[in-house]
């Protein structure tokens, strides 16, 4: 158990950062939390998020942002965490074409602020968020983490692709042991304003028309935010460890010849159509969604589907709410939340 491990989350008062967070207090673990509270969504909400874990003796509260120079170094060398969870980044694919910027200092800087840091006080294991954007271009399904990602198709997941390879070289040359997860589309309650089900529950309740992408030609891995959680939560005590010379690569040891690094899909393995989550909001609003069909944004991919054995193999568990269930929850904490 975590009862006097110390674990450092990145992005603490996000969605995913909120969940791990409360879910690591409850464990017994010391939280420190750093994050920015941007404004690229309402920062109302990761306040409203980080007040909550402030009511926790075992929480404090860094707002910083990440790419700080010396803030991670500082950090490190104070607080010495035990586990580290990276999950600050700037998130979206559609913003990352307009403010390719903000990627790179947060995604790129941010990371490595955090690698360096990590090198002068190494943690026992260090977990850094991915995504399952990163597979790209890939139309082999489902999607297995020794496939090729060569061909990301926005710069939002060029960042985590990048951020993979920063990750394995620092585990390389120093011995850190990295797990690197692939989020596949994470909902549920306290989620993003700028991700589909918050942007369709908020018009269908106004009365608005819902803008569909690719007139609903879409499949998602859709994962419920706890289960992704809990799965995070067992591979932290699964680190990954060095092949020696020579060795075979052991299953679930490392994803790498030369280095204790392994990327990990989180996802249901069970892939959505795009309709189906609608009908899903419309059964939890007992409201019928008027739709806008529109084209495929840029960037964007028409199908996600994780293959969840290499998690199984590590932790003997795989997500598996399913989604009218983790509808309904958000919806009803939408209501809760908004007062509607």
């Amino acid at each position: 158990m975590g009862e006097s491990r110390t674990a450092l989350v990145t992005g603490s008062a996000g969605f995913i950062g909120y969940f791990l967070s409360r879910r690591l207090l409850k464990d017994g673990f010391r939280v420190i939390g750093v994050d920015s509270l941007s404004d690229y969504y309402d920062p109302g909400l990761k306040r409203r998020r980080q007040a909550g874990l402030l009511q926790n003796a075992g929480f404090s509260a860094i707002n910083e942002s990440i790419e700080t120079p010396n803030l991670l170094a500082d950090l490190f060398a104070d607080e010495r965490p035990d586990i580290v969870v990276h999950l600050a980044a700037q998130a979206g694919v559609r913003y990352s074409i307009e403010s390719p910027r903000s990627y790179l200092e947060s995604n790129i800087v941010g990371t490595f602020e955090l690698l360096e840091a990590a090198r002068a006080h190494p943690p026992q294991h260090m977990l850094l968020a991915s995504t399952s954007s990163a597979y790209g271009a890939n139309t082999e399904m489902p999607y297995r983490e020794t496939m090729r990602t060569d061909h990301q198709m926005s710069f939002y997941a060029a960042t985590k692709k990048a951020s993979e390879a920063m990750a394995h070289s620092y585990a390389h040359l120093f011995g850190l042991p990295v797990t690197m997860f692939r989020f596949f589309t994470v909902y549920g309650p306290w989620g993003r304003p700028d991700m589909a089900l918050f942007k369709f529950t908020k018009a269908m309740l106004e009365g608005k028309p819902i803008d569909v992408y690719n007139h609903g030609e879409m499949m998602r891995d859709f994962t419920f935010v706890e289960d992704l959680v809990e799965a995070i939560r067992r591979l932290i005590d699964a680190p990954p460890i060095r092949p020696e010379n020579g060795d075979e690569i052991a299953q679930g040891d490392s994803l790498s010849p030369v280095a204790p690094w392994r990327v990990v899909n989180i996802g249901n393995s069970q892939p959505v159509q795009l309709g189906d989550m609608i009908a899903a909001i419309e059964d939890a609003l007992g409201i019928k969604a008027k739709r806008n069909l529109m084209p495929m944004q840029p960037g964007d991919v028409q199908a996600t589907w994780a293959d969840a054995e290499l998690l199984r193999s590590l932790t003997g568990y795989v997500p598996q709410t399913d989604i009218r269930d983790g509808v309904q929850r958000f919806v009803a904490w939408y209501r809760d939340y908004y007062q509607i």
